[in-house]
Parts: C-alpha cells; sequence; structure tokens
C-alpha cells in the first residue's frame, strides 16, 4: 500500500513538473536543431558541398581503366573441320593530364565552392537563431496580449458591478453603467482576438521544433542596462558587417566563380598534353581470319597532345557568356554590399530607438500606475468618476503591452544587427536568454 501511494506520488510530482516547467529560449533553441528540416536541409547541403573538393582535384590525378573482354569463336574453313577459339583480352590504360588548364580551374572553383558552402550553412544556423528568436517572442508578445485582456477583462467587471450597484442605491446614473458594460463587451472581442493571436504564434514555432510549445519563459524583469553594444558607432557596425557578413561572402564567392568561368571558358583555346600508358594481353587474335589466332601482349606509354583548332566559334561564344555572367555577378555584389549596409544602418537604428523607447516607456508605466492610483483615490472622495478610472485602467494596461512588445522587438533588433555584421551565434543567444 505504502508503494502504491509513493508511485502516486512520483507521478504526481512529474506531472506537476511538466506543468510548471517553462522551456527558455536556449531550450527551444537547441530542440530546432534537431528538429528544424528547414535547418536539416541545409545541413545535408553543406555535406553534399564538401565533395566538390575531391570532384576537383579528380581532374589532376590518373585515370585508370581496366577492361577484360572473353569470346568463344567458331571459324568455318574449306580446309578442314570446324574450329573452336578461344579470344581473351586484358587491356590496362592510365592517363596523366600534365598540362590541362581547365582541369586546374575546375579544382580551384571546387575550393571556392566549398568555402561558399560552409558560408551558406553559417548563413542557416543564423537564420534559424532568427527564426527561433522571432517566433518565441511573438508568443511572449501575444501571451502579453492575452494577459493585458485578462486583466482588463477582470477590473472593468469590477468597475461594471460596482456601477450596477452605485446605480439601484441611486448614487450614479446608467450613463456609467452603460460605459462600463460597453468597455467589457469589447475587452471580451479584444481577449478572443489575442487568445487566436496566440494559438497562432505558437503553431508557428511547433512548425520549427515539431511539437506544441506549452509554456514558455518571458521577461521577468526589464533590465536597466540595455547599451552594452559591442561597437559605438554606427559606421564601425557597418564596417565590420563589410568584413564578416555571410551573404556577402557568398556573393564575393559568385563573382570568384564567374571569374573563374571566364578563364575557364578561354581554357578551351589552349593545348592539352596527357601521359598515356597502356598494357594489353590478348589470346586467339586473328583467328577469325586465319583459322588459328595467336597470342599478343604490348605495352605502351607516350605523351599524347591535342591542340583545339576550330569548334564553330562555340568556345568564342562560351566565352562572351561567361564575361557577361561576370559583369552581372559583379553588379549582384555591389548591389549585395549596399543592401547590407542599409541593413545595418537600419537594425543599429531599431537598436538604439529601442533602447530610448523602453526607458520611456519604463517610466510610462510607473505614471500610468500613479494616475491610476490617484484616479481610484478621487473616485472614493468623489471629485472622479467610473469613466476616469476606466480611462487611468486603459491607460495602465497600454503601458504594461507597449513596455513588454518594445522590449521584445529590442531584444529582436539585437540579434538582428549582430546577424547583419557576422558575429551572431549561441553565446549571443545565450545573453539575449540571460536578459529575459
Amino acid at each position: 500500500m505504502k508503494f502504491l501511494q509513493y508511485v502516486y506520488i512520483l507521478i504526481g510530482g512529474i506531472i506537476l513538473h511538466s506543468q510548471v516547467y517553462a522551456a527558455n529560449l536556449m531550450d527551444i533553441y537547441k530542440e530546432a536543431l534537431d528538429r528544424d528540416a528547414q535547418y536539416q536541409s541545409a545541413r545535408a547541403a553543406y555535406l553534399a558541398a564538401q565533395e566538390k573538393l575531391p570532384q576537383g582535384r579528380a581532374g589532376l590525378l590518373p585515370n585508370i581503366v581496366l577492361s577484360g573482354t572473353r569470346q568463344t569463336q567458331k571459324v568455318d574453313t574449306n580446309l578442314g573441320s570446324e574450329v573452336t577459339i578461344q579470344n581473351r583480352g586484358v587491356v590496362i590504360s592510365a592517363t596523366q593530364p600534365l598540362i590541362r588548364v581547365e582541369n586546374f580551374i575546375i579544382f580551384a572553383q571546387s575550393k571556392v565552392e566549398v568555402a561558399q558552402a560552409d558560408s551558406q550553412f553559417v548563413l542557416a544556423a543564423q537564420d534559424l537563431i532568427l527564426r527561433v528568436a522571432q517566433a518565441y517572442f511573438d508568443i511572449l508578445s501575444a501571451q502579453v496580449d492575452v494577459e493585458v485582456a485578462e486583466a482588463q477583462k477582470k477590473a472593468i467587471l469590477k468597475q461594471l458591478e460596482q456601477a450596477k450597484r452605485n446605480f439601484e442605491v441611486g448614487v450614479s446614473t446608467i450613463v456609467d453603467t452603460n460605459e462600463a458594460q460597453a468597455r467589457f463587451d469589447l475587452t471580451i472581442a479584444q481577449e478572443i482576438a489575442a487568445q487566436n493571436a496566440l494559438e497562432i504564434s505558437k503553431r508557428t514555432l511547433q512548425g520549427i521544433i515539431d511539437r506544441f510549445p506549452e509554456n514558455l519563459t518571458s521577461a521577468q524583469t526589464i533590465t536597466s542596462d540595455l547599451s552594452n553594444l559591442s561597437y559605438a558607432s554606427m559606421e564601425e557596425w557597418v564596417k565590420v558587417a563589410e568584413e564578416k557578413n555571410f551573404s556577402l561572402k557568398i556573393q564575393q564567392a559568385a563573382y570568384d566563380l564567374a571569374q573563374q568561368e571566364v578563364k575557364k571558358a578561354w581554357a578551351q583555346h589552349y593545348p592539352t598534353l596527357d601521359l598515356v600508358a597502356q598494357y594489353s594481353d590478348q589470346t586467339g587474335v586473328g583467328g577469325a581470319i586465319t583459322g588459328r589466332g595467336i597470342d599478343l601482349t604490348s605495352k605502351s606509354i607516350g605523351l599524347q597532345l591535342n591542340i583545339p583548332l576550330f569548334e564553330g566559334f562555340a568556345v568564342q561564344s562560351r566565352v562572351r557568356e561567361a564575361l557577361a555572367n561576370q559583369d552581372k555577378a559583379s553588379h549582384d555584389l555591389d548591389n549585395a554590399r549596399r543592401n547590407n549596409a542599409l541593413q545595418v544602418r537600419q537594425q543599429y537604428l531599431n537598436v538604439t530607438n529601442g533602447i530610448a523607447q523602453v526607458k520611456a516607456l519604463k517610466q510610462a508605466l510607473v505614471s500610468s500606475q500613479k494616475q491610476l492610483d490617484s484616479t481610484l483615490l478621487g473616485q472614493e472622495v468623489g471629485v472622479r468618476i467610473e469613466i476616469d478610472v476606466l480611462n487611468a485602467q486603459q491607460q495602465l494596461y497600454s503601458a504594461k503591452r507597449d513596455l513588454a512588445k518594445a522590449y521584445y522587438n529590442y531584444l529582436m533588433a539585437r540579434l538582428r544587427l549582430k546577424a547583419e555584421t557576422g558575429e551572431l551565434d549561441e553565446d549571443t543567444l545565450q545573453q539575449i536568454n540571460n536578459m529575459l
């Protein structure tokens, strides 16, 4: 009996813990690392791209081919009975490129492609952090809307009940009751909309971590130390982004590949020189003609020179095509630099203005609380009416909601600023998580 009680207590404790436990931002991110399909796709693409290097190197290494044949021939001649000849042959040929300019360029391109894939995978990892953080903060922001709507509903319901009592005893008019009733009905509609938005936000995060998020850790206190940025000025952030942004690195790699495509197209004009060796061992050679095959063994080694002369102007056309693509890649790189600088400046302003906005809303929340306290006191002594209390409550809850959302937007702007400068990583996300 005692054992069963112990089991029930243990099970109850586990259930209670699962209900109380709230996952923080880092917990959700670690789940996303294993479960997000988009990130896993990027990982597979990264692993596939690593094979570009051995494939590119293969053009510089020997090419060895082994071929073998075996057949039975029946030869009918006028000199006698049918003759059966067994043919067998083994040929081993090896080719070592000596001068193939195109192959050297392909090998150089493979290195650039691997470096580009590295940047793409890092960019995918940063994108995962941003997607997880955005979905996480969207849920917290939606939760704030629900909490504010519920708090408003309770407060307005209290005022509505009081207005009804005052009207019944004749100390207030029906106008106060109607005003409170209208506010209460509107708050119910707002609560329904907020709960729907919260459900949608959770479903968005579910698409990343492949489970429905129940409880998430929200900001308990808003830290006052918000301005601890890595670089002091906007232009410093822009300069760092020009050096470290992974989107720019990807575009730079695309431009380098386009340049090498031009060289590769030109290389088709150049001669090639290979070292060729061959070993052949055959039996029954010539039996179909003479009626009696012979055995042959041959060995050869030498140089093979190929000089392209004319391909119907195809090479010239490919050169022009490669030059046009190189020009396009150059303009794309320039456009990427400008867009990156613009994004860095925008996110920097979002961070700095977010700091000022959070500080201002913190002060506004204090002032709104004082105003509500004063209005409630004024209502008790008869110098404030019901509508004044409702307005003061509305202002206080709006200040709470605006402060929480401004803080989440500020944290998100910090992450995006770090991403634009190529410095967004798990340590940065941990810092943001510590600020919740």
